[in-house]
């Protein structure tokens, strides 16, 4: 892997009393950490939440005694003696099928790695490419999708890229010459390198030790794949296929190309590359896809792709001025769809919700219909009915568990349903589905 760029060392400054009165604080330390720094990653680790690590420590206990446990964190950090405990194993399920599993560390140390993202992100940022959108500041999904919809009308082909196993994959040697390049911050260093090795504690209390790839659910794990991918594939595709355009966001990648032929011959060339740098292509879910729409009617076998939870695909769709055509664009998948509807179902709202009150419901719920609506509905937001019809019966059914005046008249329930997305701000979103 080539590296080609060095940034310069920034660091914040800003001091903040975090001594304590029964630990004296050492005149000097090898490493030089503000506690101001410290203090302003634990803020930004309470506005993201989260779960407790392997200690069971949740974010509230954390802050029982939050001075000396940043006080602590600080003093480890810049003497040298801080260890990252081992991440929590968690599995969740993925969209399209099967299981991923994340790794969750502790309270602390999503504290202690903000403190190095903080100090190792405004050196890289500069130098990542403009297509690559994934985890960066003033960069999103959105903008990604919007990237790629436009280049598919321009484009005839794309190259739909799925590295398996990614986060699992990353070769530890290639990621501290990636960071070594940017920075000689010998605690930046020593600190990347000892969560890279940080153990995985599985549901049984077993460790498993690593000696490949970053746990999926770490504060600097995105940023140390972002900065492997970077040299790996952004810069490489810049240099080696100059003019071919694509959109990566973090380990999810769309190329794009004019005929089947040169799709075919990226597509070899990159699974080369990515080789080269101890990455590997899914067999399987890799595959090259037509973009068919009313200009480019041929029919092949694949037609339509999933990015960033969206299906792309051909569509039909209708101009300002009212005339239909068929155009290649994105809309939720079914993946996603799916996913949430099975989130949906383990709400047991009818049954588990009986005894809550329409404005409680709707204060708990509205955040996440909210979420889905300002994501999936970017892009082809009809599409999201079939979703809504079924939070809209869902609604209506614990009602009619609720209310005894509307157990046997569903239209009397549904009536009961638009009066509360007219009266009740919470459930504005139910106005207009059925």
């Amino acid at each position: 892997m080539v590296v080609e760029q060095r940034g310069a060392q920034e660091q914040p400054t800003g001091e903040i009393n975090l001594d304590t009165k029964d630990e004296s604080q050492p005149k000097a330390k090898p490493f030089v950490i503000s506690k101001q720094m410290v203090m302003e990653a634990y803020r930004k680790v309470k506005s993201n939440g989260g779960v407790a690590g392997v200690d069971g420590e949740s974010l509230k206990e954390f802050e029982s005694d939050l001075k000396r446990n940043l006080y602590k964190l600080w003093n480890r950090m810049s003497s040298g003696s801080y260890f990252p405990p081992p991440v929590k194993a968690v599995e969740i399920k993925k969209a399209g099928g099967g299981k991923r599993t994340l790794g969750i560390p502790t309270v602390a140390d999503r504290i202690a790695q903000t403190v190095v993202k903080m100090v190792l992100e405004p050196v890289v940022e500069p130098v990542f490419d403009a297509d690559s959108y994934g985890s960066r500041p003033k960069k999103s999904a959105h903008q990604a999708l919007a990237t790629a919809r436009e280049r598919c009308w321009q484009k005839d082909w794309v190259i739909d890229l799925d590295i398996k196993g990614f986060f699992d994959s990353l070769d530890h040697n290639l990621i501290m010459k990636a960071v070594a390049w940017h920075t000689d911050n010998p605690w930046v260093l020593l600190y990347v390198k000892r969560w890279l090795i940080a153990p995985l504690q599985k549901q049984d209390g077993s460790l498993e030790a690593r000696t490949v790839g970053t746990p999926q659910g770490g504060v600097i794990s995105p940023l140390l794949a972002n900065l492997l991918m970077h040299y790996a594939f952004d810069t490489w595709m810049r240099r080696s296929h100059p003019g071919i355009d694509f959109e990566r966001y973090v380990d999810d990648g769309i190329v794009h190309a004019g005929s089947l032929a040169e799709a075919e011959r990226l597509l070899e060339s990159i699974r080369e590359r990515l080789r080269e740098c101890r990455l590997e292509l899914h067999p399987v879910k890799t595959k090259i896809v037509h973009c068919r729409d009313d200009r480019r009617p041929d029919r092949y076998e694949q037609e339509q792709f999933d990015f960033l939870g969206y299906t792309f695909r051909a569509r039909l769709s209708k101009t300002k001025w009212g005339k239909l055509f068929v155009g290649f664009s994105p809309a939720i998948s079914r993946a996603a769809a799916l996913k949430i509807h099975d989130e949906v179902r383990s709400w047991h709202l009818t049954r588990q919700w009986s005894t809550v009150s329409a404005e409680a419901l709707g204060k708990w719920l509205s955040p996440k219909v909210r979420g889905w609506l300002q994501y999936y509905g970017k892009f082809s937001p009809w599409a999201l009915r079939p979703l809504l019809s079924h939070l809209r019966r869902c609604i209506r059914r614990w009602a009619q568990r609720k209310q005894k005046s509307l157990r046997h008249s569903g239209n009397r329930a549904a009536r009961w349903v638009n009066r509360l997305a007219l009266k009740e701000p919470r459930f504005a979103w139910l106005q207009g589905v059925h």
